[in-house]
């Protein structure tokens, strides 16, 4: 069963990270420009929240703020599941599923070491079940 682990090995454990002070629309630009959809808020260098794609365009597109005056704290995700590098593709997919959430943040003994994406946890899966057929193929022709 592939774990949290085999996903952050694969893609790395780097994570982009920004102070709540700053302004959604900076934010969307460090977004845009490393072409991620997700990046972490911290309070004093603590994990604080993520600021995702979503959270812009429902609370402050639809909401008729301003990205320049916004700050990102002001609209992040908080509460998100916590999730370890021990835990199963199956299970964040479970947890992503049910919450209606694509980003888990990862945390060892309480630090964030990575996030996952639900693309992530489908490109996980997908190459498991790729795994399998050359075994099973491997197994038949022997």
């Amino acid at each position: 069963m592939k774990k949290v682990s085999n996903i952050l090995a694969r893609k790395g454990s780097s994570v982009f990270a920004i102070d709540g002070s700053t302004s959604v629309l900076e934010a969307l630009k460090l977004m845009s420009d490393n072409n991620i959809g997700s990046v972490i808020i911290t309070e004093n260098g603590n994990y604080a929240g993520l600021l995702t794609e979503r959270d812009y365009a429902r609370k402050v597109i639809l909401q008729g703020k301003s990205s320049l005056e916004t700050h990102v704290k002001e609209i992040m995700s908080t509460g998100l599941p916590r999730i370890l590098p021990d835990n199963s593709v199956e299970t964040c997919m479970h947890i992503m599923s049910e919450s209606n959430i694509r980003y888990l943040p990862v945390f060892k003994d309480d630090q964030l070491c990575g996030i996952i994406s639900i693309t992530d946890v489908v490109k996980e899966t997908i190459l498991s079940h790729e795994e399998t057929i050359e075994h099973l193929k491997s197994y038949i022709q022997s």
